[in-house]
């Protein structure tokens, strides 16, 4: 899409301001109504607001979203005009090609991406944004910016039960361009590509508008648009406007269907397909004793769920380990998974998903069972320490997992580059 330059030449002189007052962030008028529309999509998916776990979500979400979404309230002319200084003989290194011997500090330009980064967005106007502001704030003869997306493609309940190959992560590819650039084929053109290469990106050939897809959001393209609950799409509606965004924005018309429809896979009801409370499942395949355990495994069991301290998704694979007598039949894998669906698809933490998961099975088994779940959290890329491909791992026992150090780590072993950082223990 392409954006009129009298929009980022306001962008440039003055920014966008989000509640210019003095009060604290939670006290903010704001805040506040974000808080309010953040208990309502709770209570309508069933849950109780004033549980332990979720009493501070309300705030939690909103402090995220407004943190997340800071660059509404940035001016990037601060950041570009301040940081321009001479340079004789510059060529084009850095994605631009600089003009009346100006140049702007290496650091500024991940500013500036950053200011655009931090607001609800997609793909190409994310880039488009980009290219316009840094051209018109240092006047260069061209600038270029090619965008690497992953987005994380969360399925439906419905899909995942059906789909035991679905791709986690989905890379996008685009790219803007002014000036110089603006011919593919150009010389510059050439020069970054080779840059980029040289530094590692894999760019195959120049992402233009033309090659791009209809729709750049995997789980946008992936699910029909259903009546949602009219509460629920007010409340999103609500956070939008208080984040400084129009709801009747072009691009934003469908976003609180959208979101409502997603969110409702985290109804807190009992799923169907996966029997509670059953008796023990694993059936003798021949004469067994009770003498002789035998360690079983299941690894790299996909689930996705969603953080109920900020309502981000996080998502990973699940390993189970159990003892069981020789000669039972190990715990079919779909039940397994079944389990982990199970308790992913509700509002969660990671320890507890690791403790339940490890009950449920313990229950199944007889008692014997160690759960370990890695997990990347969108709240730790999106905010926080905002590290890309920060991973965590829980670990749960159950019987002699929890007093044997050599079972724990037999079991261990069977998994592949568990992460040693950041990992918790639940007994």
């Amino acid at each position: 899409m392409g954006l009129g330059e009298c929009h980022f030449c306001i962008e440039l002189e003055n920014g966008t301001e989000m509640g210019g007052n003095d009060l604290g962030l939670e006290e903010e008028p704001k805040t506040m109504a974000i808080e309010d529309a953040v208990k309502v999509l709770l209570q309508s998916l069933g849950e109780d607001i004033n549980r332990e776990g979720i009493k501070k979500t309300p705030l939690r979400v909103a402090k995220a979203l407004r943190e997340g979404t800071r660059g509404y309230k940035q001016k990037v002319k601060d950041i570009v005009q301040g940081a321009l200084f001479p340079e004789v003989g510059l060529h084009d290194e850095v994605g631009y090609v600089p003009s009346g011997e100006r140049v702007v500090g290496l650091s500024k330009l991940s500013r500036v991406a950053d200011v655009f980064a931090k607001r609800l967005q997609d793909p190409q106007r994310l880039a488009d944004e980009i290219c316009s502001a840094l051209h018109l704030g240092i006047n260069p003869a061209g600038v270029a910016v090619v965008l690497q997306c992953l987005h994380i493609h969360f399925p439906n309940l419905d899909s995942v039960s059906h789909d035991s190959n679905h791709q986690g992560w989905i890379k996008v590819h685009v790219s803007s361009s002014s000036g110089v650039f603006e011919n593919e084929n150009a010389l510059a053109w050439g020069d970054f590509m080779g840059l980029l290469k040289f530094r590692g990106v894999k760019v195959e050939k120049i992402p233009t508008r033309d090659c791009r897809t209809k729709s750049w959001c995997p789980s946008y393209c992936s699910s029909e648009l259903v009546a949602a609950n009219p509460g629920m799409v007010a409340a999103v509606a609500s956070i939008l406007r208080s984040l400084g965004e129009d709801p009747s924005r072009k691009e934003l018309l469908q976003t609180p269907g959208h979101f409502v429809n997603w969110l409702m896979n985290f109804q807190n009801t009992k799923l169907n397909g996966f029997p509670c409370g059953t008796k023990p499942l694993v059936k003798s395949a021949g004469e067994f004793s009770d003498n002789h355990q035998q360690m079983h495994s299941e690894l790299n069991l996909a689930f996705w769920s969603q953080c109920e301290h900020h309502l981000l998704p996080f998502h990973g694979v699940v390993h189970i380990g159990y003892m069981c007598p020789e000669g039972c039949n190990p715990i079919e894998k779909c039940l397994l998974q079944s389990i982990v669906h199970y308790y992913g698809f509700k509002l969660q933490v990671q320890e507890r998903l690791s403790r339940q998961i490890a009950e449920t099975v313990s229950s199944i088994t007889g008692g014997d069972t160690m759960v370990v779940v890695e997990a990347y959290h969108t709240c730790m890329i999106s905010r926080g320490i905002e590290k890309f491909g920060s991973n965590t791992a829980t670990i749960a026992v159950t019987g002699r997992f929890s007093t044997d150090s050599a079972d724990r780590a037999m079991f261990l072993d069977r998994i592949p580059n568990i992460a040693a950082p950041g990992v918790v223990v639940t007994t």
